[in-house]
């Protein structure tokens, strides 16, 4: 027992695990290229991919939602809650224990072809509800209630979880419960997206200001625009779940997509807005508004199937906004200014190139195969990149003498006559 704690203090002592953050954004891209090239080696030699009850393709889409989807998730909300709730960091014993979860998540289930699915039944469905526990007391504890709207959101997804292992053991096709889980973190994405952008648009603005343009609007994140966009997306996430491939479905997918784009009228600030952490916000927007509207159009034509909206949800909506937040989020919570190198939007514009090239494989007449080479090789080398550039950071200690996830800590400016600053080539503390 004394050796095992001793092992425990010296994993919880290392950088790596001073921040919950640090350990699952690893995780979140790591995942992301090994997973995708998995697949991809499926796609187009035959490799097989875990066993699993369901089969290869419900194998990619727990994994793509439950797996990468959710590391992610799990990364930013046990940082971000303390945060927008004023409480205490959670310390690295939180981190230990979420990456422990998550990993035991991950090997139960892709063993479940061969121990079957009750451990990553417990596992899966465990790990997803362990994250609304850990945030609810601090989140409902806000007399205002401002950010129980990721509550609702991580509890749809724990929910989705549980539902997909449910139909596992009752031998039933569990593809709607990943199907559902897609329109949870639309949900999810839309709650934080609005936190983040009123961060990252307002700092473009007031740099537009103070550069040239002083009469530069400020930004806001409307509550009521964002109410419609999740009431729109959770009414056809649950007219697809039980009435699937149905008129209504059609319709209430092309009602999201018109939610969606509404919101895109409180991003519309001028200049600020083409500037590279707004514009890859505002992008991750018109992905699911596309992929909603791509999931009406199949189901009112027939012309293709909805593969091609759910791919632009997924691989795009979600891929680009789990992008932007660990590009953004690692960064500050990593002790860093925000990276000002050509990687970043290199890196985003591969995810959105991966997304419409999976998209448009699923469309007759295009060169379906070539575009899913396309959209793998572009997908694993943005999170690869991501991986190359950012794993330095999270197994270092922070440069700026904060400690855990508290936000970098800016230098204080040296007085004029004392000698040059010293200055970070790969980081600034502007968003634009």
């Amino acid at each position: 027992m004394r050796a095992s704690g001793s092992l425990l203090d010296r994993a919880a002592a290392r950088p790596l695990f001073s921040c919950t953050l640090r350990p699952m954004f690893v995780a979140t891209a790591g995942f992301a290229a090994i997973g995708l090239a998995l697949w991809s080696a499926f796609l187009a030699f035959g490799l097989a991919v875990p066993a699993v009850p369901g089969g290869p393709v419900a194998w990619h889409a727990h994994e793509m939602v439950f797996g990468f989807g959710l590391a992610a998730v799990a990364g930013f909300v046990a940082t971000a809650v303390p945060e927008f709730t004023g409480t205490p960091a959670f310390g690295p014993r939180v981190a230990l224990g979420i990456t422990a979860g998550w990993l035991a998540a991950r090997t139960a289930f892709w063993a479940s072809g061969l121990i079957g699915p009750w451990p990553a039944a417990v596992l899966g469905s465990g790990f997803a509800a362990s994250l609304p526990v850990l945030v609810c007391r601090r989140l409902m504890a806000d007399p205002e209630h401002r950010h129980t709207g990721f509550l609702w959101g991580l509890l749809a997804i724990a929910t989705t979880a549980a539902g997909y292992h449910l139909d596992v053991l009752r031998g039933v096709d569990p593809l709607r419960w990943a199907h559902a889980g897609i329109g949870a973190m639309m949900a999810l994405i839309v709650v934080a997206m609005s936190r983040v952008s009123m961060r990252i648009v307002n700092d473009a603005l007031d740099a537009r200001r103070a550069a040239a343009d002083p009469d530069a609007p400020e930004y806001r994140a409307r509550p009521p625009r964002r109410n419609l966009a999740i009431f729109a997306i959770a009414l056809h996430t649950t007219v697809e779940f039980v009435v699937p491939d149905s008129p209504v479905a059609a319709w209430t997918a092309l009602a999201a997509a018109a939610a969606v784009l509404n919101l895109l009228n409180d991003w519309h600030v001028g200049r600020a807005l083409c500037t590279r952490l707004p514009s890859m916000l505002y992008a991750v927007y018109w992905l699911m508004a596309l992929g909603y509207a791509a999931i009406g159009a199949a189901l009112m034509t027939g012309a293709f199937g909805t593969s091609v909206g759910r791919h632009l949800l997924a691989a795009g909506a979600m891929g680009l906004s789990i992008y932007a937040v660990l590009s953004i989020a690692g960064r500050i919570h990593g002790g860093r200014p925000l990276d000002q190198r050509a990687w970043v939007p290199t890196g985003a514009a591969l995810v959105i190139i991966a997304a419409l090239a999976r998209a448009g494989a699923g469309i007759p007449g295009l060169p379906s195969t070539a575009l899913l080479h396309l959209a793998g090789v572009a997908w694993i080398g943005a999170f690869g990149l991501y991986l190359a550039k950012m794993l330095p950071v999270f197994v270092t200690a922070r440069s700026d003498g904060g400690s855990g996830c508290e936000e970098w800590i800016a230098p204080v400016p040296a007085a004029p006559g004392s000698g040059p600053a010293a200055i970070d080539p790969a980081g600034s503390t502007r968003a634009g």
